[in-house]
């Protein structure tokens, strides 16, 4: 009995049985994939290049090169490429570290204004205020062991990662064509054109989405760094290229990148320049949510916005920032997936999204129009 075949004959079951089944299956695959995240992400990491790398692949094999020869070639070409974005970031990095002691010095002063100005409004004296400061870093300090074990733990893992990927892609690369006739086999001759059109499906999803993602990725990043070069803010380009890989993440991204850019404005520039940066981020946002990715990524993975955010968040609990980046291209397979099985295509409707645009800008309006009332009595209050 096939995979397929199996899946069909569940529906006959009770519901009871079916639910029973459904609750314990998720949390034993749950388990398994925090478990097993050290082996998973650079293998998934792996898969999704190697589907990105394999159309050159496959091109310098039909023009008569070696399989392994046209695998190395592309695999050398990909970590140039790599490693010269690598660079770019730390040339960015390094810059920002020099200046790490103004930096310093700036927030110092900042703390300092601030614990005068809620001293003058709340009659507070200064020193309970400055006490309180001082209990907060002591407590700080204390829980930073933990913290710098925990980001020990997971630069080893990186840099574990970073070692295991090339060679899983590699490896991917070079048994395509076994890896494939594997997939046709363990779910039977039967199925074989329902498995070709998952597969190739699967192929475009992914190619589409992440290249769309990279192109996005690579105008926000180029909108961000000019906009704030214009503001002459601070590490501009590395902002813009952080906002922009942030970007990807869907609401989460978005506050850690505001946050992130009205810090630096704040510490680099004057108070006024929140306004700006808070200006210039409404704007590219704007473009980005209504011309940018409808266009390049929004029509790739049709996911609702409440599945995308779970999905995140629970890419976040199992795998860390990289389930974060891993959350939305995955979920979008599952949909895939889902939707060519019969008994299983519920749940491929329900990861769906069916609203129509009008109806997602109507929303984005009204979101507005409440944050903007929101902010406004706040300030009518103060």
């Amino acid at each position: 009995m096939t995979i397929v075949e199996s899946l069909s004959n569940t529906n006959t079951r009770p519901f009871y049985i079916r639910a029973a089944l459904f609750i314990v299956g998720a949390y034993f695959l749950i388990s398994m994939l925090y478990i097993g995240q050290a082996i998973l992400l650079p293998l998934i990491y792996a898969l999704i290049t190697a589907v990105l790398l394999s159309p050159v692949v496959n091109f310098l094999v039909g023009k008569k090169v070696n399989r392994a020869l046209s695998v190395t070639i592309v695999m050398l070409v990909a970590i140039l490429v790599a490693g010269g974005l690598i660079t770019l970031m730390a040339t960015q990095a390094r810059h920002f570290s020099h200046a790490w002691p103004r930096l310093e010095d700036k927030v110092k002063e900042m703390v300092g204004q601030a614990v005068a100005w809620i001293s003058c409004h709340f009659n507070i004296s200064t020193e309970k205020i400055d006490e309180w400061l001082v209990n907060t870093k002591s407590e700080l300090t204390r829980n930073s062991s933990a913290a710098i074990g925990n980001t020990l733990v997971s630069v080893g893992g990186i840099v574990q990662a970073a070692i295991l990927t090339p060679v899983y892609i590699f490896m991917i690369l070079l048994y395509q064509p076994h890896l494939i006739a594997f997939s046709h086999m363990i779910f039977g001759a039967n199925n074989d054109k329902k498995v070709s059109e998952i597969l190739t499906e699967t192929k475009a999803i992914v190619k589409s989405y992440i290249v769309g993602l990279f192109g996005e990725f690579l105008i926000i990043a180029t909108l961000n760094s000019i906009g704030l070069l214009v503001l002459r803010i601070d590490y501009a380009i590395m902002l813009g290229i952080i906002g922009a890989a942030l970007n990807v993440i869907p609401i989460i991204g978005g506050i850690v990148c505001i946050v992130l850019f009205i810090i630096i404005a704040l510490v680099t520039k004057s108070a006024v320049y929140v306004l700006y940066v808070l200006g210039l981020y409404a704007i590219i946002q704007f473009i980005d949510d209504h011309y940018i990715f409808p266009k390049i990524v929004g029509s790739k993975v049709k996911l609702n916005l409440l599945v995308s955010i779970i999905a995140v968040i629970i890419g976040d609990a199992l795998w860390g920032i990289p389930g974060m980046f891993l959350a939305i291209p995955l979920t979008a397979i599952v949909k895939l997936i889902l939707d060519r099985i019969d008994p299983l295509k519920p749940w491929g409707f329900l990861l769906g999204d069916t609203t129509p645009e009008s109806e997602k800008i109507k929303f984005s309006f009204v979101i507005q129009g409440f944050i903007k009332n929101f902010n406004s009595k706040n300030n009518y209050k103060s």
